[in-house]
């Protein structure tokens, strides 16, 4: 699958998000190793701290169906139309990106007219995980 083809798995996605709160639109696609698509958007909550990104969305649909897996994920905001800014993960789906990738994971960023592709390690440098909990 194509870097482009994912952002249109992406920016598709982001049609079913449910931000009636913020207005702010995230849609996301997550490849796996096996080249299997799993997608997701925001869902907000009135009590704002039930909300659930598009990211962690698309990683746990994926979770929950068996893969473990993956190679990259496409992210998009519902701005991408309006601006020349990228919509960057939040420190929680990056957080539960290093749970499940390395620090090699691709992260493809779309704002209407460029794709950026950054690691998980460029953007959550130091991570916590299994390593650091002691046993």
């Amino acid at each position: 699958m194509t870097d482009k083809q994912l952002i249109e798995k992406a920016i598709k996605a982001m049609e079913n998000s449910y931000s009636p709160y913020s207005g702010f639109r995230v849609g996301a696609a997550l490849l796996t190793a096996k080249g299997d698509v799993y997608t997701g958007c925001n869902i907000e909550n009135a009590t704002y701290s039930a909300t659930v990104c598009a990211e962690r969305t698309a990683f746990f649909n994926a979770i929950s169906n068996g893969e473990d897996e993956f190679t990259k994920i496409a992210v998009v905001g519902s701005l991408y139309s309006e601006t020349t800014e990228y919509c960057y993960p939040c420190g929680v789906c990056r957080q539960v990106m290093s749970e499940f990738c390395g620090d090699g994971f691709k992260i493809l960023l779309f704002n209407g007219k460029d794709i950026k592709e950054c690691t998980l390690g460029e953007l959550l440098p130091h991570s916590f995980g299994r390593d650091d909990l002691c046993e």
